[in-house]
């Protein structure tokens, strides 16, 4: 029952982030089991991949305050988020005004969306579920940025679980491992680096979006209501070879 095309009729989602890529997954599949989302980015939109969906498009700069004031001015109800928005700025990270960019985005605008979530979410008795990544659990010598933001990440998840219980809200994260999108193709097309990841990997493959898309939704469901707090590996476990 924990997938059935019903299961959040009569719920709003918002996922940031989700207007392509892992986000995008994210989108289709709440939308796929019936709840109302609001998949929220910055432009160009891929309109193409929400057609015929129950998925409404909306701009979103998670760094900015007033945008996220903006979107949330309209949204009267919220049973779901789930914060995708993320950056990386592989070697330019070692610059101090990227590295705070990269932060801004990935970890500052999630706890920003979390918070203007939150009194929706009480009402409702809702949840979140954030990205975390691999690199919430080691480090990335070209990436300080997002492997600090994504650290980040994962504490902020937890220590949101501990803060929002008494709203009846839980809070959760996943953490992707090598996800075959439009960011890692050019590792996936280089033998010399993508044979590396699959080797480690025992699963043996690039994982999809809709991998991480199915997850995220599960963390949604009642089949996890005890849970909260919890970061998920969804990597073909990369992390444990």
């Amino acid at each position: 029952m924990t997938f059935t095309a019903n299961l959040f009729q009569g719920k709003t989602a918002l996922v940031t982030g989700g207007t392509q890529g892992i986000g995008g997954a994210v989108a289709r599949q709440l939308a796929a089991m019936g709840a109302k989302v609001i998949a929220a980015g910055l432009p160009p939109f891929a309109a193409d991949e929400f057609k015929d969906s129950n998925v409404t498009l909306a701009e979103l700069n998670v760094a900015s305050e007033d945008s996220v004031n903006n979107l949330f001015a309209g949204i009267n109800q919220l049973d779901i988020v789930v914060n995708c928005a993320g950056i990386i700025k592989r070697g330019a990270e070692h610059e101090v005004e990227v590295f705070e960019q990269v932060i801004a985005v990935n970890l500052t605008g999630t706890m920003r969306v979390c918070t203007a979530a939150r009194p929706l979410l009480k009402a409702s008795k809702g949840c979140i579920v954030n990205l975390a990544s691999m690199l919430s659990f080691f480090g990335g010598g070209l990436v300080p940025g997002y492997s600090a933001s994504k650290g980040g990440i994962a504490q902020l998840t937890k220590s949101l679980a501990i803060a929002y219980a008494a709203d009846g809200i839980r809070v959760n994260a996943v953490a992707p491992g090598w996800i075959a999108t439009p960011l890692t193709q050019a590792l996936q097309e280089d033998p010399a680096r993508s044979g590396p990841i699959l080797q480690r990997t025992p699963l043996n493959r690039w994982g999809t979006p809709e991998d991480i898309g199915n997850v995220a939704a599960f963390l949604c469901t009642p089949a996890a209501s005890f849970m909260t707090g919890a970061v998920v590996p969804v990597d073909g476990g990369y992390l444990v070879a």
